[in-house]
């Protein structure tokens, strides 16, 4: 199989160079600012029109399997990136203590709902139980990760995090749309379902625009200076090793409870990735204004590029095994 980068990874690289070299600053850098947390309300509003109440409570009758990964999710992941923060004993000496919040911020992230469908469908697994923990686990993730991040901060020892302020946005920018948006379903509802391609596009759109506005801050906080090429090259490694890790332990706890290989593939496709779509616009609100915001989503960034990549892999490897237990004589 050969792996190109797709067209929005190509954008995203695109919109750190645009802001190394030529960063917006001043009055522009202020309205990208407020376009940006326009930008996320809007997104939410349009995520909360477009989700139906019964694919938040779809699948409560297979509750073992989505306990599972809401656990590798929202559990075993943030307490595995817990020692590695920059304000720990434990954390290694290249780390920045930003780009350790980073790695926090991304252990207590939701699940990646369209690429751990995708990858779950082409692996020929349980696609209605990875729809629904994907759903649900970003539904429940504006609300789960600030409270985790919170309390690993707390863990951690960092004072610089505005708790009060952040729950706040979070609730004005982010639930009070959301909800807003579900209420509006039955207006917007149909009209978001026969245009998807749009809201994808848009998706897109926002988390450019997050990712030019937060590195044209960061650049301009002299996050190149701070960050030398030796960290990111180490980011990228401890992104791998940490998505090895968890596909490994989802796929210990799976055969340890007994489910089927369907279900292992939903589980380590859901249990292990981490929202970018999600993450971004909720590190706009968590840490608006914050001068290493740049240095903040960099594990983001790199971790959803290594699971892609992996992801898609693993998922050729399981539709061929899948497909195996399935022939005559071959038993599941």
């Amino acid at each position: 199989m050969k792996f190109r980068p797709d067209t929005f990874t190509i954008m995203l690289l695109g919109a750190v160079a645009l802001a190394s070299f030529l960063p917006a600053t001043g009055v522009v850098g202020e309205l990208l600012a407020v376009a940006g947390t326009v930008a996320v309300a809007l997104l939410f509003f349009f995520h909360g029109a477009a989700l139906s109440r019964q694919q938040i409570v779809d699948g409560a009758s297979h509750w073992r399997l989505h306990i599972l990964i809401t656990a590798l999710t929202f559990g075993f992941f943030p307490l595995v990136v817990l020692p590695i923060n920059g304000m720990s004993n434990f954390a290694p000496s290249w780390m920045p203590p930003d780009l350790g919040l980073g790695f926090l911020y991304l252990g207590v992230l939701p699940s990646a709902v369209s690429s751990s469908i995708a990858y779950t469908a082409l692996a020929r697994g349980n696609v209605p139980a990875a729809i629904c923990s994907a759903a649900a686990s970003n539904v429940f993730g504006m609300m789960l990760t600030p409270f985790l991040l919170l309390l690993l901060v707390s863990s951690a020892g960092s004072g610089d995090f505005a708790v009060g302020e952040a729950l706040k946005d979070i609730v004005l920018q982010l639930l009070l749309p959301f909800a807003v948006g579900h209420a509006m379903r039955p207006m917007l509802g149909g009209f978001l379902g026969r245009n998807e391609h749009l809201m994808a596009r848009y998706d897109k759109c926002v988390i450019w625009l997050i990712v030019y506005s937060a590195f044209s801050h960061s650049v301009e906080s002299g996050l190149w200076q701070n960050l030398p090429l030796k960290a990111i090259v180490l980011t990228i490694l401890l992104c791998i090793g940490l998505l090895a890790l968890f596909m490994f332990f989802a796929r210990f706890m799976v055969r340890r409870f007994g489910f089927s290989l369907e279900d292992e593939a939903a589980v380590v496709f859901c249990g292990s990735k981490k929202s970018l779509a999600s993450g971004l616009p909720m590190a706009k609100v968590l840490f608006s204004g914050h001068p290493g915001f740049g240095m903040i989503v960099l594990p983001i960034m790199c971790y959803n590029q290594v699971q892609v990549i992996i992801g898609a892999i693993l998922a050729q490897k399981y539709r061929d095994k899948i497909a195996e237990s399935k022939l005559p004589g071959e038993s599941q």
